[in-house]
């Protein structure tokens, strides 16, 4: 069956947010005494923000989140910008009738930042944020309800992520999947949540969908 939609993930997939997620992770822990490297630091990234901090600490996890998120979005600008190839591949889609839609873990504020500081803000037919599920990847509720809004069928469905809560919600939601070898994961470790395709570069994206 030929794709005829394509679902993304945000950060670490469209756009590289990785450095900004580490220092705000690395600023929020020496706020509270903790020390923590770069490489746990990116351990983080991907499932929700809330998810994370209960792990560290469930009863100042909210005082946490707000300090993050204060870091978070006054270096925002600053450090954000959008991966190799990916508006030259969106625009190709876009010619081509491929419906494109984002499922992200983020809050419809921060992804709308994102989104307009890279320029990707008028590609996406659907934006399905944390604020609009019950559910966050990898369950499948936010990829079903992309779906529903662009009337797509599983069968024809490519999820595109760089982590594996990206991949396993792909899974359970039925559709095909493709990991991206530039995630912070490394593409090695990707390869292990077996993805039906991995990019090398964005624009594999093409070939994928019959481009």
């Amino acid at each position: 069956m030929n794709i005829h939609t394509i679902l993304f993930d945000l950060d670490g997939t469209l756009i590289d947010t990785n450095e900004l997620i580490i220092e705000s992770f690395m600023y929020t822990f020496k706020q509270y005494g903790k020390e923590l490297s770069r490489s746990d630091a990116a351990e983080f990234i991907g499932p929700p923000l809330r998810d994370s901090f209960l792990q560290v600490d469930a009863n100042r996890a909210d005082e946490m989140i707000a300090t993050y998120r204060q870091h978070n979005l006054h270096h925002h600008d600053h450090f954000v910008t959008a991966f190799p190839n990916v508006a030259a591949t969106l625009e190709a889609l876009h010619r081509h009738n491929i419906k494109t839609g984002i499922v992200t873990t983020k809050m419809r504020h921060t992804v709308n930042m994102g989104l307009k500081v890279t320029g990707l803000d008028h590609y996406f037919e659907t934006i399905i944020t944390l604020d609009d599920v019950t559910h966050a990847k990898p369950h499948p509720e936010p990829i079903e309800m992309a779906m529903q809004d662009m009337n797509a069928m599983a069968d024809s469905t490519l999820m595109v992520g760089d982590n594996q809560h990206d991949i396993d919600a792909g899974k359970n939601a039925g559709v095909q999947t493709a990991g991206v070898a530039w995630s912070l994961k490394g593409k090695e470790k990707l390869l292990t949540y077996k993805p039906t395709y991995m990019l090398d570069d964005m624009m594999d994206l093409l070939k994928i969908a019959g481009v």
